[in-house]
């Protein structure tokens, strides 16, 4: 049944599910104020009986259990505890007190204080001169209604709780889906005119050109078709295997060390190292080295330095990139993650929200900014678990 539910709420439309929602809110909220109203009404009965026990017991010179009042009242409110004392305090009856209380000077005083802030003290004075102090509590069911409203109050912050982070959930998987159909559909969508590239490529190499110009748009070419195969495989069951770190990023350093600008320099210690392995998918792993590569060349903006270095342990293979640029305030250290979040006048800012995916879902590794300064530069970390 419960899953019926669901599955009726989530095709419902965005408008109808916050009407049902809210018509929920509307029937707990009135069932809290309801349940108020009547620990009110319940309350200030019990106050009425006890004021008119009070009265029975002034009429009939004190208190007397075999009293026809008395009786028929403690039976009506037999969960009702008070105490009956002289003016000294000293106990002349009880009924619903422990013994322990009654012989403990210190805790009777307690036990009395306590009935005091919850009612008013009665006073009789019967006939003869003789005066009774009756100090009297809540009965049992008094006190489960007076804390049910907080129990219908606190189950209904966890329903609004639970409806916004199901709402949330909704949204990113609807959002989810549609990035995930879009990458699919654009790796389709150049798949055919990467093939006819190919095609002309091929031919161009039986042609009498400078076969170095070929070998660049090869190269191009090839790269292309890489990116076609990153964006088929969002969204779809990710292989890892172990894999050489070293080689990986330093395929990418010098792919864009041949494209960046004359005044950008690009160091990188992989090489000059032990060869290090981790379980990755080599595809978009690279994609994102590149993503943050081009993130550093971007924030350069044709003038500086990038230093990609490689440590590790036991455990950890950390990725460091290291830029001169313009640097990222500390306010926006964890926002350069989120979807759409960019600093730059054209981009949509989804290559730092996909390098995150990338690494943390499917990598189960860390990607984060481990210092920055503005106008200094940046340094972003890539963890990801070492094989030995």
């Amino acid at each position: 049944m419960k899953l019926a539910f669901f599955k009726v709420f989530r095709n419902l439309s965005f408008r109808s599910r916050i009407t049902v929602i809210m018509f929920g809110l509307l029937i707990g909220v009135s069932s809290l104020l309801f349940t108020w109203h009547m620990t009110n009404e319940l309350k200030n009965k019990e106050r009425y009986d006890v004021e008119l026990w009070a009265l029975a017991m002034k009429h009939a010179e004190g208190y007397d259990r075999n009293d026809p009042i008395s009786l028929h009242i403690i039976k009506k409110n037999n969960n009702i505890p008070f105490i009956i004392t002289d003016l000294n305090l000293k106990v002349k009856a009880s009924h619903l007190i422990d013994s322990k209380i009654i012989d403990h000077p210190d805790k009777l005083r307690e036990q009395i204080e306590a009935f005091s802030h919850e009612n008013p003290l009665q006073l009789i004075s019967v006939y003869g001169g003789a005066t009774y102090y009756l100090f009297y509590g809540q009965s049992g069911l008094l006190t489960r209604l007076f804390i049910f409203p907080y129990i219908q109050l606190f189950l209904i912050t966890v329903f609004v709780f639970l409806w916004y982070l199901t709402l949330k959930a909704t949204k990113y998987h609807e959002q989810d889906r549609v990035w995930v159909g879009l990458a699919k559909e654009t790796a389709h969508q150049l798949g055919t005119p990467t093939s006819s590239l190919l095609g002309w490529i091929e031919y161009l190499r039986t042609q009498p050109i400078d076969q170095s110009t070929v070998d660049e748009m090869s190269k191009d070419l090839t790269r292309l078709m890489k990116v076609v195969d990153r964006f088929s495989k969002i969204g779809s069951e990710t292989a890892l295997v172990p894999l050489n770190i070293n080689e990986i990023i330093g395929n990418s350093v010098l792919y864009f060390r041949t494209r960046a600008p004359k005044n950008v320099t690009i160091g990188y210690n992989g090489l000059a190292i032990a060869p290090v392995k981790a379980n990755i998918n080599e595809t978009l792993f690279e994609w994102v080295i590149e993503n943050l590569l081009k993130n550093s060349l971007d924030a350069l903006q044709g003038r500086g330095q990038i230093n990609v270095n490689i440590s590790y342990d036991n455990e950890n293979i950390n990725i460091d990139i290291k830029d001169t640029g313009k640097g990222i305030a500390p306010s926006n250290f964890k926002k350069i993650f989120e979807p759409g979040f960019t600093t730059k006048t054209r981009g949509w800012g989804l290559g730092l929200s996909l390098s995150r995916r990338i690494i943390e879902e499917y990598h189960k590794g860390k990607i984060y900014v481990t210092e920055s300064e503005l106008e200094k530069g940046t340094t972003i970390r890539v963890s990801v678990k070492r094989v030995v």
